[in-house]
């Protein structure tokens, strides 16, 4: 059951319950704006990730700025995304067993819907579902290009894969999924150029070898927030898959900016009160349960001198020795997620502040975190 909004519109920043998952409006706004712009620019298409944000609001404003769509990870996301309305949905993994491809088949019922692949038994269940369902679902071969999670390998083996998709009447054969997830987070620029151009060579080399099969790729997907403009200037991906850019949070925020790449700010945070204080430290009350630690702790928003450490159930510790701010006891602290998606996760409702940082800080929006727990 979902719990009741930390705040009520129009209330004062200070009078959020603690912990909430806080957007800053302007930011956020700057982001998707800045992200739209870039896939004009560089002329792909953008399907960002909803897996991010978890949220239809949220991609109805994608949308909005011209997305051509979301993509999402599990089946039960899309489900939401299309309940509320969302019409080109790419679940970007593969889908599993009989239960879970039959959902997919009766969504495509209602909406656009593709599926990635990497085995041809995986295909043949999800051709025997839409056959049953009455459906289409487009699907993409999967490649694995570095990152050594899903996907076929490049090449001869992906295009014995099309094959397969292209020959039911039930599937059409989309694309490529090419995608590096592990190159998003490499710190320096020329790591991740390295990464990327390994990636591009590749999925041209599977790309070719589809056109001389007959098997054209009407999409090559892929990239995220830490990569987008390498494969959106490499002339192979027509379609681009960032996520994290909307929010960013504290890992992405190591990686060392790139020169073709515009700076995304930081859009989200949990907001947590200091709830007890000692000469060298603040006690505050957001811990494992309110931010996910997997990439790393939280940053003090504004405090980079102030490490965030010690985390338990429901308390964080924030080192103050050292630093010139002495907090006050209930003093609202904003903390950056070290990884913005699983913390996304913990919370049923996004607080938009509006003039966030001003003495006019408020709230503005209230949105729910409609996926959230979907992960089936």
């Amino acid at each position: 059951m979902p719990q009741i909004p930390p705040a009520q519109i129009g209330a004062a920043f200070d009078e959020i319950a603690t912990p909430a998952l806080v957007i800053d409006l302007a930011a956020f706004e700057r982001n998707l704006d800045t992200m739209a712009d870039q896939a004009r620019r560089l002329g792909v298409r953008l399907r960002p990730h909803g897996k991010t944000h978890k949220s239809p609001l949220i991609a109805a404003n994608q949308i909005a700025r011209g997305a051509v769509g979301i993509c999402c990870q599990k089946v039960s996301e899309a489900e939401i995304f299309v309940a509320a309305g969302i019409a080109d949905v790419l679940i970007s993994n593969e889908v599993v067993g009989v239960a879970k491809v039959q959902r997919v088949a009766s969504l495509a019922r209602h909406a656009k819907i593709g599926v990635c692949a990497d085995n041809a038994e995986a295909v043949q269940a999800l051709a025997a579902a839409a056959d049953k369902a009455g459906t289409v679902i487009e699907v993409l071969v999967e490649i694995d290009v570095g990152a050594g999670r899903c996907g076929v390998v490049p090449g001869p083996p992906a295009v014995a894969l099309a094959q397969e998709i292209a020959r039911h009447r039930s599937l059409r054969f989309a694309g490529l999924q090419s995608y590096y997830g592990t190159a998003q987070h490499r710190r320096s620029p020329q790591e991740r150029c390295d990464a990327i151009a390994r990636a591009a060579d590749l999925t041209t080399e599977t790309v070719h070898l589809l056109e001389e099969a007959g098997l054209p790729c009407r999409t090559i997907a892929g990239a995220g927030t830490g990569t987008y403009p390498l494969e959106a200037k490499s002339g192979v991906w027509n379609e681009i898959q960032p996520g994290s850019y909307i929010f960013m949070d504290a890992d992405y925020a190591k990686n060392e900016p790139s020169p073709e790449a515009p700076a995304f700010e930081h859009a989200l945070f949990v907001i947590a009160t200091v709830m007890s204080l000692s000469a060298d430290r603040a006690i505050v009350d957001a811990g494992h349960k309110a931010l996910s630690n997997d990439s790393g702790f939280p940053a003090v928003f504004g405090r980079p001198e102030v490490p965030y450490s010690r985390p338990s159930d429901e308390h964080g510790t924030l080192s103050i020795l050292g630093s010139s701010w002495r907090p006050n006891l209930g003093e609202k602290v904003l903390l950056i997620p070290g990884h913005c998606d699983p913390t996304v996760n913990l919370y049923d409702w996004y607080v938009g502040i509006r003039n966030l940082g001003s003495a006019d800080a408020h709230v503005e929006a209230l949105w729910p975190v409609a996926a959230r727990g979907a992960v089936a």
